[in-house]
C-alpha cells in the first residue's frame, strides 16, 4: 500500500461510508427498476409527495451512467472507469464506483465479516486518533494494541487531522484491493511511549452488539454497544431491552457506529418507542417514511452516546430517539451522513452508487453535512457524565 493518506480521500472516505445508510434487497431491485425495492424494511409509509430538492443532490443521471458505462464497455474500454470518471465530475459527495469484489466485500460486511486488523478508532477532545476497541483474537489484539492506545500513524502516514472514518477504511484496505494476509504498519503510543506494530490483516467476524452491566444493585446500568447494524443488530437491542432487569436504566453506547442498514437501525428504534415515525426520506422528489413497530419500552430512563464517529443508521436512529423525546443524548456532535443511496450494476459487473436524497429525523432536521449536536455536549469523561445523567433520570446505580 502506497501513498499518503490525502490520496486515499476523499474518495476513500465515501467509498467507506457511502454504502453505510443501506436497504436490504436494494441492488437486485434498484437496478432493474431504478427505485427503492418494495419490500422497504421498517414499514416504509407507502404514500409518497413531492419533497424539496436536497441541495446536495448531485446530478447524476442514471440512464447517463448506464448509457457511458455500455458506450465505453461497445468499445472496448472499462465500464468502470467511465463509470468513476462521471460520478467525479458530478460532486456527488457519497457517490462511489465499487468493482465486484469491493461489493461483495461490502456485502459480507453486512453479515459480520470484513477484512482488517481488528480495532475501531475514535477521535478524542486533544485531536488525537485512539483505540476505542479492539476484537477479541484479531490481529491487533495479538499483538497487543489496547483500547485507548493513541494511533498515530497508518503506513507511515500520520493520522493528525484525518477523518476517523479515512483512518479506519485504510486499516481495513477498502478501496486499495488489499485482501487478508497484506500487511499495514501501525505507529502507535501508550502513555508517552511510541511503538511500531506490523500487522497482517485476517477475515474477522464482527461482534456488532454487546451487552454488559454496571454495578450489581437491581438498579443497575445495561450498556449496549452497538458498533454497526449489521444483520439481525437491531434485534440484538430489542432483546436486550426485553432482558434487563426491571429498574434497570440503559446506556445506547453508539459511539465510532459507522452505521448500516436502516432496517436494523429502526428495529433497534423500535425497542424503545411504541410505533411512530423515525425517520423521512426523499427518492428523486419524492417522500417517503419510516415507522417503528408498536409495543417497545417508552418508560425506561434511556441515554444514548455519539460521537464524531457516530454515522447515517446510527444517525437516523439517534435523531429518532432526540427528536422523539424518548432519550438524553450525550457526548459530541456526529458525522453528518444523511443521504440516501441507489445502486447501479455495470454492464462489467461493477456497482455505481448514486446520491438520490436526503433523510429528516421526525422533527424535520436535516443531518447531512451537519450531524446531530446531543443534549449534553462533552468530551472526555462522556461515559461518566451520561452515567450521571441517567441516574437523573432515575435508571443507573
Amino acid at each position: 500500500m502506497q501513498g499518503p493518506l490525502y490520496r486515499y480521500g476523499p474518495r476513500g472516505l465515501r467509498r467507506g461510508a457511502a454504502l453505510t445508510l443501506v436497504f436490504a434487497g436494494v441492488l437486485a431491485t434498484g437496478a432493474a427498476t431504478g427505485s427503492l425495492p418494495r419490500d422497504e424494511p421498517a414499514r416504509a409509509d407507502p404514500r409518497t409527495r413531492p419533497a424539496a430538492a436536497a441541495s446536495s443532490l448531485a446530478p447524476v443521471d442514471r440512464q447517463e451512467l448506464a448509457a457511458a458505462a455500455a458506450g465505453a464497455a461497445a468499445d472496448g474500454k472499462s465500464a468502470t472507469q467511465a463509470a468513476e470518471e462521471l460520478v467525479s465530475r458530478s460532486g456527488d459527495r457519497w457517490g462511489a464506483v465499487y468493482d465486484e469484489r469491493e461489493y461483495e466485500e461490502f456485502e459480507q460486511a453486512l453479515d459480520g465479516s470484513y477484512t482488517g486488523v481488528g480495532l475501531s478508532a475514535r477521535r478524542t477532545a486533544d485531536g488525537r486518533v485512539r483505540v476505542a476497541r479492539v476484537e477479541p483474537g484479531g490481529p491487533a489484539d495479538l499483538a497487543g494494541i489496547r483500547a485507548d492506545d493513541v494511533l498515530t500513524s497508518v503506513d507511515g502516514d500520520r493520522t493528525q487531522g484525518r477523518p476517523v472514518a479515512e483512518i479506519v477504511a485504510r486499516l481495513r484496505g477498502d478501496g486499495t484491493h488489499e485482501k487478508a494476509g497484506s500487511s499495514v504498519v501501525l505507529g502507535l503510543e501508550r502513555e508517552g511511549h511510541a511503538r511500531t506494530e506490523f500487522l497482517h490483516r485476517a477475515r474477522l467476524t464482527t461482534e456488532a452488539v454487546s451487552v454488559r452491566r454496571l454495578g450489581t444493585r437491581p438498579t443497575s446500568t445495561v450498556l449496549i454497544k452497538a458498533t454497526a447494524f449489521t444483520r439481525g443488530a437491531g434485534g440484538e437491542i430489542r432483546d436486550a431491552v426485553r432482558s434487563a432487569p426491571g429498574d434497570a436504566g440503559i446506556l445506547l453506547d453508539l459511539r465510532a457506529n459507522s452505521g448500516g442498514l436502516v432496517g436494523e437501525a429502526v428495529v433497534a428504534a423500535s425497542a424503545f418507542l411504541d410505533g411512530g415515525l423515525v425517520a423521512t426520506y426523499d427518492v428523486h422528489g419524492e417522500q417517503r417514511a419510516l415507522y417503528a413497530d408498536p409495543g417497545g419500552d417508552t418508560t425506561r430512563p434511556l441515554v444514548v452516546l455519539v460521537d464524531g464517529g457516530t454515522m447515517s443508521a446510527a444517525e437516523l436512529l439517534t435523531g429518532a430517539l432526540q427528536d422523539r423525546g424518548r432519550a438524553v443524548t450525550v457526548g459530541s456532535p456526529t458525522f453528518g451522513k444523511g443521504s440516501v443511496q441507489m445502486p447501479s450494476e455495470l454492464p462489467d459487473g461493477a456497482v455505481a452508487e448514486l446520491t438520490v436524497g436526503q433523510y429528516r429525523t421526525p422533527g424535520g432536521k436535516g443531518v447531512e453535512g451537519r450531524g446531530i449536536t446531543p443534549d449534553v455536549v462533552v468530551g472526555a469523561g462522556a461515559l461518566d457524565r451520561a452515567e450521571t445523567v441517567l441516574s437523573g433520570l432515575g435508571g443507573g446505580s
